[in-house]
């Protein structure tokens, strides 16, 4: 700070705001997308986890009734209902199943809770995943991808 003539403080220059302010842009361009990847994960995560849940459900409703579809069969509706995505629900689930055997679930990211619809997380009877994500995220057709680079769950 400058000092005034008589002893007391002035204030700030221009140059020492000028720094202040480029040391806060620098530091909130770095931190800003960071941050905003860490949201995006851990809405991954909590869709991955609801997938899992959904597939549970799933397999529990085979054990009752012998069949993935719902009985009488209708279809290709599988036996547990879609479950209705809420407010802050940031992926909606379907089930399909076309045989007795067989189902497909699909996560897929609603953009209406701030996650892009390109998200798309698949599981199946066998607990096949795979994953795929917008453009500078890496899916993975192995796994349920929860970092940019495609690294798993």
């Amino acid at each position: 700070m400058s000092q005034a003539r008589k002893g007391g403080f002035a204030g700030f220059t221009l140059i020492e705001v000028m720094i202040t302010v480029a040391i806060v842009g620098i530091l909130a361009s770095i931190a800003l997308p960071a941050y905003w990847d860490s949201v995006t994960r851990s809405k991954l995560i909590d869709g991955t986890t609801k997938l899992g849940d959904f597939r549970a459900q799933q397999e529990k409703w085979f054990l009752d009734n012998r069949t993935y579809q719902t009985v009488p069969p209708n279809g290709t509706n599988c036996g547990v209902a879609d479950p209705t995505p809420g407010g802050s629900d940031a992926f909606s689930l379907h089930c399909d199943a076309p045989t007795p055997n067989t189902y497909n679930i699909t996560a897929t990211g609603r953009p209406a809770a701030g996650m892009s619809a390109s998200f798309v997380y698949t599981v199946d009877q066998a607990n096949n995943k795979s994953s795929t994500g917008p453009s500078g995220w890496s899916g993975n057709g192995s796994c349920w991808a929860v970092r940019k680079d495609g690294s798993c769950q």
